[in-house]
């Protein structure tokens, strides 16, 4: 099995197994992922033998980064190219430098990272749903991700999202186990609450992350609090009705004691009429939470438009009137096709 497939403790696992003390997994891990190397020739601490084994046994190479884009607001999109020849998008946004944002200035970097090759959630406002489901990541091939941003920024990753394609709670275990490689101190340090989940809204993986150690932020691709329209736009949860995934949000909140964020993509006349917004005020009843409000973007082939700037004003102050915290935000990177929903392997030549 390569090494990309191995959690903090399958290392362990995997260094036991070769009859080697338990401290070489310990180093093998912060290469992998402290150090980010790219062989294990320069895992100079680990005998030569033990390096040898290692690359016959359980062999890895790191992304590549195959196709660059860098958006007027300074936002990066990556292609990565990994082992067996598959494609993820990854984005880098870096942020509080001042004007522009530029990279080089910016005291705070947003990764934006894939969780699977292609999605089966089909959702009408995405393009990666259109490409279909390939395969599940593994959790260094996530991590990875985020390194090669980082790299390629030469700066810190304050913040993690596992918001690219793919839905991260349909390959659950491997996606808590890349959160812990990039929360862990010999990995990339970023904090537990700095790393935020971007679920469809998969109700029982809702509640397991509401038991589960770490203070990672949850968020909820909601973009419709009426049955019928969410299951238009988002028909691969069209199977979860929305009082059993208001249920399972109650739960994790009780088990957790955080917050949930609501995204929701606002498309002219489809999701953003009066009873839309009504019924939105009417599920957050209830529960502790946050909604973002971000205009939907531009997806080949999707008939849905943005509003104007004035309607998601107005669904904030309506929003924030009925006592729940609301956010405008701005889509980082549409111009180069690395805002939400746009990821699609779309090379700069195509």
């Amino acid at each position: 099995m390569r090494i990309e497939a191995y959690g903090e403790q399958g290392l362990k696992d995997l260094v036991k197994e070769m009859g080697q003390p338990h401290y070489r997994a310990t180093q093998l891990f912060e290469w992998l992922y402290g150090h980010g190397a790219r062989s294990y020739a320069e895992m100079t601490n680990l005998p030569g033998a033990l390096r040898e084994r290692l690359g016959a046994e359980a062999p890895f190479s790191f992304p590549e980064i195959i196709d660059k884009r860098v958006s007027a607001d300074s936002t990066r999109k990556y292609i990565l190219k990994l082992a067996d020849g598959a494609l993820v998008e990854t984005v880098g946004i870096p942020s509080g430098g001042g004007a522009g944002d530029a990279g080089s200035a910016a005291k705070r970097l947003t990764v934006c990272f894939s969780t699977q090759v292609g999605c089966a959630m089909a959702c009408t406002f995405c393009a990666t749903g259109r490409e279909g489901f390939v395969r599940n990541l593994f959790p260094g091939e996530m991590a990875w991700q985020v390194i090669a941003v980082a790299d390629d920024f030469g700066m810190r990753v304050s913040n993690a999202v596992a918001m690219g394609q793919g839905e991260p709670f349909a390959n659950y275990d491997h996606v808590l186990s890349a959160l812990r490689i990039l929360n862990h101190e010999k990995g990339l340090g970023i904090g537990a609450r700095h790393i935020t989940v971007s679920t469809c809204g998969i109700a029982d993986r809702i509640r397991r992350f509401g038991s589960e150690a770490e203070q990672f932020t949850l968020a909820v691709s909601l973009h419709s609090a009426v049955q019928e329209v969410r299951n238009a736009l988002m028909p691969g949860v069209a199977g979860t009705p929305l009082p059993a995934l208001w249920d399972a949000l109650r739960d994790y909140q009780e088990r957790s004691g955080r917050r949930v964020t609501f995204e929701y993509l606002l498309a002219e006349g489809a999701n953003s009429t009066d009873d839309a917004l009504a019924a939105l005020i009417d599920f957050c009843s209830g529960l502790s939470a946050h909604v973002n409000l971000l205009p939907v973007n531009a997806v080949d082939g999707s008939p849905l438009s943005p509003c104007p700037p004035e309607r998601m004003g107005l669904w904030r102050a309506r929003l924030e009137r009925a006592g729940i915290e609301a956010s405008v935000r701005t889509s980082r990177g549409a111009d180069v096709f690395g805002a939400c929903g746009q990821l699609k392997n779309a090379r700069a030549s195509s």
